[in-house]
């Protein structure tokens, strides 16, 4: 297309943008396959959970950081800052000699990823027309496709072949090469005409949040009471850091960005909690192999890729009507994988429903994604593209951590694993449900009718 997003005036912008996402991608999904190795051979087997903590709590505080620098000076140094620190960490992972420096290797992973993702929101507002965003972000769903298909496979071959290390290592120059393409929309990004003052709580709070992720996480690993104290301590500095952080109205659901982000969290946690145990379900009840147990996963991610290009291609459809039947979707995977989780049920059921799910979050994610640059005026991209990232990764962490509570249960057991996939799939569909009920809230809010002043006689009465 002449006018698409591969036209002159957005064609680097479209190519640094999509391959950088692909290489977070794969570095989230091969890194997965090479952990068990590059753990035992750093003989740091008992800190392999905190592997992806460590990843996910300083992605926290990244995300906060790049919101407030975005909407203060723009994106370039949050940007390039971005790319450093990934890079940084990259390096650091695969030349680690003991496990302590292979976290803050992942730890400076988590920190860049936080930064890049959001930058990358704003790029796509402030560098492309609002007809073109579902097209961009379909793309940008499109670019984790490649990733799940190759990534397991890839990094089997080096983990196996020339050294886990090479999954880290490798990436360097790729990076680098997928910065390169993004040169020329560095210096066309503009800084904001009216920024916004610095607000030094909201680092304060990002680091509340970052604790609270992580107690919650280390409280959900195992059941016991001592780790009560963990538990609730996380939680409180999970609300008062989010209090901080999200819209106001967020947990109302308020109508406008407070619902879209709050919408983002309840999509998310919910499918992706019922994702983590897929594999699991598919191997404990069924027997499959864990590789057969795997694909059902890569078919949710066509799914998802192939709704995000549908939607792409309809910029004027009802945002709000896509995000109420992805909502829909999701509710019909979760209730699938609920019977999927019994020993009666045929297994195969799982492919048609993954797939459902993955197209479900591909209409509402993306959806979810243009309403919100289309409700951000430019000097709150940043901070609004902040908080729907924020509220993904913690109802995803929060919901995850639940799952694994229930595994743990049934580990020690309390209840046989299908009990434990068919409760929390059970609660994720009343999510689901609760979300395309709701879904009429993502729309613009109404602006409020100035009344006239009343006459000066009416007033002094």
């Amino acid at each position: 297309m002449s006018d698409g997003i591969l036209a002159r005036p957005y064609r680097a912008a479209t190519a640094g943008i999509v391959g950088l996402i692909s290489l977070i991608a794969f570095e989230a999904i091969a890194v997965a396959t090479a952990l068990p190795t590059a753990v035992r051979e750093l003989d740091g087997l008992p800190w392999y959970g905190w592997s992806f903590t460590a990843l996910l709590v300083t992605s926290v505080v990244g995300m906060v950081i790049a919101g407030e620098m975005t909407d203060r000076i723009g994106g370039r140094l949050p940007l390039l800052a971005g790319v450093g620190t990934f890079l940084a960490g990259l390096l650091t992972a695969g030349l680690a000699p003991d496990i302590a420096v292979f976290l803050v290797g992942r730890a400076l992973q988590g920190l860049g990823v936080g930064l890049l993702i959001v930058v990358m929101y704003v790029i796509v507002g402030d560098q492309y027309p609002e007809r073109l965003r579902p097209t961009v972000f379909g793309a940008i769903s499109a670019a984790w496709v490649i990733p799940s298909l190759v990534g397991p496979v890839v990094a089997g071959a080096l983990a196996e072949g020339p050294g886990w290390r090479w999954v880290f290592l490798g990436l360097v120059p790729l990076v680098a090469g997928a910065v390169a393409s993004l040169v020329p929309t560095l210096r066309r990004l503009r800084r904001p005409a009216d920024p916004a003052p610095p607000r030094p709580g909201r680092r304060v709070a990002a680091v509340a949040t970052a604790l609270g992720v992580a107690a919650v996480q280390w409280s959900l690993q195992e059941l016991a009471w001592l780790r009560v104290p963990a538990l609730v301590g996380g939680l409180v500095l999970l609300a008062l850091g989010l209090r901080a952080l999200l819209p106001r109205g967020t947990v109302a659901l308020r109508r406008g960005v407070p619902a879209v982000v709050g919408f983002r969290g309840l999509l998310a946690g919910a499918f992706t909690s019922v994702e983590s145990l897929v594999p699991l379900t598919l191997t404990l009840v069924h027997g499959y192999s864990p590789t057969a147990a795997g694909v059902p996963l890569t078919f949710g991610a066509l799914g998802w890729a192939a709704a995000s290009f549908w939607q792409g291609r309809r910029p004027d459809a009802a945002r709000h009507v896509l995000v109420r039947v992805g909502f829909v979707l999701v509710g019909v995977a979760a209730t699938g994988m609920a019977v999927v989780a019994q020993p009666w049920s045929p297994a195969w059921v799982i492919y048609p429903i993954w797939v459902a799910g993955g197209c479900g979050m591909g209409l509402a994610m993306s959806s979810l994604s243009v309403l919100l640059l289309s409700f951000s005026p430019p000097a709150e991209r940043g901070v609004n593209s902040s908080a729907l990232q924020l509220s993904d990764s913690v109802a995803s962490a929060l919901c995850i951590g639940l799952a694994g509570a229930l595994v743990a249960a049934s580990a020690r057991g309390l209840l046989p694993i299908e009990r434990a996939a068919g409760v929390l799939d059970l609660l994720m569909l009343a999510v689901a449900l609760a979300g395309a009920v709701l879904a009429g809230r993502a729309r613009r809010p109404v602006p409020r009718e100035r009344t006239a002043p009343a006459p000066a006689q009416t007033r002094a009465a």
